[in-house]
């Protein structure tokens, strides 16, 4: 499937939830690899913040990219970062959604808030 690129410079991007170990088989508990590299993967819960609107999302992003410093809370980067649709049957139920995911997470500093002076 298409993947479309996601322009983060106008957001405020804050991490909800600390990276963890994508699973990728909830019965055996088998980690996610990158189909490519063959890198574990980790998942990390934020809210992105655009235009007052807001959204909990969660990203999908390759253990070597996870920065250290990161702070539940605290405004993160999300370089590279994608959307992927997807769509499947599980249980003879339609599912459809959309994947996020990122080059890495990196500590990133509040936007400066507009008008503002010093």
């Amino acid at each position: 499937m298409r993947t479309i690129r996601v322009e983060t410079s106008a957001a405020t991007i804050l991490l909800t939830e600390a990276p963890e170990p994508k699973v990728r088989d909830r019965q055996s508990g088998e980690i996610a690899k990158d189909a490519v590299s063959g890198e574990a993967l980790m998942t990390i819960g934020v809210v992105y913040i655009e235009e007052g609107e807001s959204s909990l999302i969660k990203v999908t992003v390759p253990e070597s990219g996870v920065s250290e410093g990161l702070a539940l809370g605290a405004p993160v980067s999300l370089p590279g970062l994608v959307a992927r649709p997807w769509e499947s049957v599980f249980n003879g139920q339609q599912r459809h959604g959309i994947a996020f995911r990122a080059a890495a997470v990196t500590p990133a500093a509040f936007p400066a808030a507009l008008g503002a002076t010093a």
